[in-house]
């Protein structure tokens, strides 16, 4: 079954992509789509199926080199299955929609139309890379995945190559892409050069010695475990989008906007948090790179938020909404709740691509019109699309009752799960502040799209909104069924992965109590058990006293079991692993009211002031702008990151480049060629043309002077030779 839905859409891609011609091009969207849907289904059934337990299913032996020895082989944990679930369905959705959306495409021309299968073939091949991705049992499968999505981005944000943008924005993916996966080579390098393997289970198991191992580079000692944590975390920030190395992420919007919901919301740029949740074994032991990882995924969800504020193109709104929650998921990993991470990783793929499809209905129905400001009024021509745009701002703004902790939205659930995680692990700093900043900026801008493009005054081209027409079915039922995950996904896997820390433990694999007796680990269970120093529980928490200590005894003696292990040689138990002092997320289910209050309190002062601002009173913005002209041009042009890389890299690149071209293969290189070629070989023949005169004492002189070098040269070498 796993093989099957790895290989599926690998499948589809080379039928659609080479036999387009014998099964015609409708033949091509059908087959692709109809093998997505089965991965899907067969995905859903692993994961509702499947225990935590930690499969390993080998296809076949891959590279042997010396002490590297791997196979290419599925790991089936509960990681695996969960992105299983969030790949293939946000995939055969997004196929799905693409057939209306791709229908009659305005950047192809009449007879163009094997485009369709072309673009079909992609979606299908990347579909196929990011499933070897989170399927890896090892890291060299991982980085030949992570290169596989890479090339597949390429060709598909490129996929109108008639745009100068398009392709731009294509090279600067891969470029960018290029930056981070250096670092995470270089992690590879030195996981192998340190614990002579690249699989999950040996790395896992080498970790402790990892933590206690000295590197020495640039005159000083480093900590193995950081330097490699540090390393791989850099390949996450390129893939995932995250401060520094997010400029490619929004251009990527060039490409169609399906491919915008399938890259850019639910997969691709998922796979840095996927990474560092995989590596939680060897995170737990570099303290130094968790609290950077926190400190970039706050900066990143405060600044993509802040950008989001001003945008007037409906998909990089949303691109920069992405960028900012995937800061959200790294904060939640860097404070060691990997967990949390991972539901709002799922919680996150439905409402985003639900709101990226919705984008794309809204652009189809307008007529490819995508700046908002040409927009209003639409709720009445599009009021399909109107209303599931609608579910998705509700999820991703955070609404929900709060002090329930789990009834609510999707992002209601999941994002007050990490801003709690956020107080309980920087104990209420940084991150804590830039993530409930960010959750007040993200329902600012959310509702401004709403409002924005779907109330008021029509504006813009009065044709175009006259035309203003809804989407086909085949587009709107993908909208409806990520609305269903938008609403329940929360509230459904609440307890599996923030409730109670024992069926947290359960969910995950992670070792149970009674597996810590029967490892002989009972003292150190209790010794972990005492935590005292945890806050005691609120009035009206849901959890007692009583069941507290229980959960802690719970977390304890697993921790035990974790140590155990660990001490032993052996690869931790379980999808993720939690140190056996990391009590993060039982601290985070303690936190104050005022703590569990200000996501929902932040949500609500956006919405009042996005409702002013667009609603009650639209000329405000306009003289809020011409206030404020300097900071509304600062997050208008992105913090100007383009226009400082441009100046540091990009320029000084392009000066070299000329330097090289002109100077060093123009002078240097064709001048010394044509030189020797027009200059010192024609004056040497001229010489030896002087010497062939026809006179017998000349040539009878040339021989005199031979013979007195040569014996010359006799005399002073002694003869012997």
């Amino acid at each position: 079954m796993e093989t099957i839905i790895l290989f599926a859409p690998l499948v589809g891609s080379l039928i659609a992509g080479f036999g387009w011609r014998f099964i015609s091009i409708k033949g091509a969207q059908y087959v692709t789509t109809g093998l997505l849907f089965l991965a899907c289904l067969l995905s859903w059934i692993v994961f509702l199926s499947h225990g935590p337990e930690t499969q390993h299913i080998q296809i076949l032996r891959w590279i042997e080199s010396g002490t590297l020895s791997t196979d290419w082989a599925i790991r089936l944990d509960r990681l695996t299955s969960i992105m299983l679930i969030v790949v293939t369905t946000v995939s055969s959705l997004v196929h799905l929609y693409s057939f209306g959306y791709m229908a009659h495409d305005s950047q192809f021309k009449e007879g163009e139309e094997s485009y369709r299968a072309r673009f079909f073939a992609y979606l299908s091949f990347f579909t196929f890379a990011m499933l070897m991705l989170v399927t890896s049992d090892n890291l060299v499968q991982m980085f030949f995945g992570w290169e596989g999505v890479g090339v597949a981005s390429y060709l598909l944000i490129g996929f109108y190559y008639r745009k100068p943008s398009a392709n731009a924005a294509a090279i600067k993916a891969f470029v960018v892409n290029r930056v981070g996966d250096f670092g995470f080579a270089l992690g590879i390098f030195a996981l192998f050069f340190l614990a002579d393997s690249i699989k999950f289970d040996d790395v896992f198991a080498a970790a402790p010695a990892l933590a206690e191992t000295q590197l020495t580079f640039l005159w000083r000692e480093w900590n193995a475990a950081e330097v490699i944590a540090f390393l791989l975390f850099v390949g996450a920030m390129g893939k995932s989008a995250q401060l520094f190395l997010h400029t490619w992420l929004p251009d990527a919007m060039e490409g169609p906007t399906p491919v915008s919901a399938l890259i850019h919301a639910a997969t691709m740029v998922t796979a840095g948090v996927f990474l560092v949740c995989r590596m939680s074994p060897l995170m737990e032991y570099a303290p130094h790179a968790t609290g950077f990882i926190t400190f970039i995924g706050a900066t990143t969800a405060f600044f993509a938020a802040t950008v989001g504020l001003v945008q007037n193109d409906i998909k990089r709104v949303i691109a920069y909404s992405t960028c900012s929650q995937l800061g959200y998921m790294f904060v939640a990993a860097g404070v060691g709740v990997y967990g949390v991470a991972m539901f709002h990783l799922l919680t996150h793929a439905f409402f985003k691509a639900m709101l990226f499809l919705g984008a794309g209905s809204v652009i189809h129905g307008m007529h490819h019109e995508q700046d908002m400001r040409n927009y209003g009024g639409l709720r009445k021509k599009l009021p399909w699309t109107f209303r599931a745009m609608m579910i998705g701002t509700l999820a991703i703004t955070g609404v929900g009752i709060p002090l329930t902790g789990w009834f609510g939205f999707a992002g209601f659930v999941s994002k007050d799960a990490i801003i709690e995680s956020a107080w309980a692990g920087t104990n209420g700093g940084y991150g804590f502040w830039m993530l409930v900043i960010a959750a007040l900026f993200t329902s600012f801008y959310s509702w401004r799209l709403i409002f924005m493009t779907f109330y008021g005054e029509a504006r813009g081209d009065k044709h175009t909104h006259e035309h203003a027409h809804e989407s086909p079915m085949v587009m709107l039922i993908p909208l409806g069924v990520l609305a269903i995950g938008a609403v329940f996904s929360g509230m459904l896997w609440y307890g599996s992965f923030f409730g109670d820390h024992n069926k947290v433990n359960a969910f995950f694999g992670i070792p149970a109590h009674h597996e810590a007796a029967a490892e002989g680990h009972g003292d150190a269970a209790t010794a972990e058990a005492g935590h005292d120093d945890a806050p005691a529980p609120e009035a009206g928490h849901a959890d007692t006293a009583t069941e507290q200590a229980a959960t802690d005894a719970g977390h304890g003696e697993a921790a035990a079991a974790e140590a155990g292990h660990m001490a032993t040689g052996m690869a931790p138990q379980g999808a993720i692993f939690m140190a056996p002092d990391n009590h993060v997320m039982d601290d985070a289910h303690h936190s104050p009211v005022w703590v569990k209050l200000s996501p929902f309190v932040a949500m609500v002062i956006g919405f009042i002031v996005a409702f002013w601002f667009y609603i009650v009173n639209p000329a405000l913005p306009k003289q809020l702008v011409e206030n404020q002209r300097p900071l509304y041009l600062f997050l208008l042009n992105k913090w100007y990151f383009d226009e400082i890389y441009d100046f540091l890299f990009v320029q000084p690149a392009k000066a070299l480049g000329r330097l090289l071209w002109k100077r060093g293969d123009g002078d240097v290189i064709d001048g010394s060629i044509n030189g020797v070629a027009m200059g010192i070989v024609p004056f040497f023949t001229k010489l030896a043309g002087r010497a062939q005169s026809g006179y017998i004492f000349t040539y009878a002189f040339a021989m005199v002077i031979g013979i007195a070098v040569l014996i010359t040269w006799m005399t002073l070498s002694g003869g012997a030779h």
